[in-house]
């Protein structure tokens, strides 16, 4: 398959304001980028951070652009699943079909904690699994055509692998991925779980010389890079200028 290009938006923090993720979707179409992953919080580890709504910022990406398709992570057990299944419908609707579900458990306990939710690992794998199916049939019961699903994992666990294997593809996640980009060999065995599938990896380049970078991933299975953008890597400022220079791509 050809690899396609994103970039990774967080929505916390610089990063935590629908208008400025509006704002740096529009510039990843005007300069040729496939698509634009968001990620999902209520809250965030560092206190006072803003946190955009996710959904929010998808409806707005998907009203202000024509071509990026749209990967919206949800952390789908500490969701109401018929919200879930309407908005997605909705967003899928407005985009043209341009919409995917990266279905999560969620990254932080104290999003389930502070809410009065079971943070237990299990009962939320328990809880996406069954959600998964009801959010599917719920779109069949609606008409609606169904969205593509991409389940999130962390390797090297594989329970999230097993699952992705049932849906439409896989966005796997590994240990200081954002010190360095993941070595080929894990991401291999990794994308090994999920033959045939999308398979979308989080990395940096710099820009469209570093193409030959993403050939390893590419041979191993990978269909999606997602450009991680962050306060890690950077400002606004250095966002916008990484987005500006194009995806890692050859011309």
């Amino acid at each position: 398959m050809d690899v396609r290009h994103a970039i990774g938006l967080p929505t916390v923090g610089q990063f935590g304001d629908v208008r400025t993720l509006l704002g740096l979707a529009v510039s990843a179409e005007r300069h040729g980028w496939d698509g634009v992953q968001l990620w999902d919080h209520l809250l965030y580890h560092q206190p006072g951070w803003p946190v955009a709504g996710p959904v929010v910022a998808a409806a707005a990406i998907a009203a202000a652009t024509e071509r990026v398709r749209i990967i919206l992570t949800v952390a789908v057990p500490r969701r109401q699943v018929q919200e879930v299944a309407q908005d997605a419908a909705s967003i899928a609707a407005l985009s043209g079909g341009r919409l995917t579900l990266v279905a999560t458990l969620g990254s932080m306990d104290s999003e389930y904690t502070e809410f009065g939710l079971d943070p237990d690992l299990r009962a939320r794998g328990r809880a996406l699994d069954e959600r998964l199916d009801r959010l599917q049939a719920l779109w069949r019961d609606w008409g609606h055509p169904p969205v593509p699903i991409w389940c999130g994992a962390r390797w090297p666990r594989k329970a999230g692998l097993r699952r992705a294997a049932r849906f439409d593809g896989a966005m796997p996640t590994f240990e200081d991925q954002r010190v360095a980009n993941v070595a080929p060999a894990a991401f291999a065995e990794a994308a090994s779980y999920v033959p045939g599938l999308d398979i979308a990896l989080e990395g940096f380049t710099s820009g469209p010389a570093d193409a030959g970078r993403l050939a390893p991933y590419a041979a191993a299975g990978m269909t999606w890079w997602i450009e991680a953008l962050g306060w890690w890597r950077g400002d606004l400022s250095a966002a916008r200028t990484r987005i500006a220079a194009g995806p890692p791509a050859a011309p």
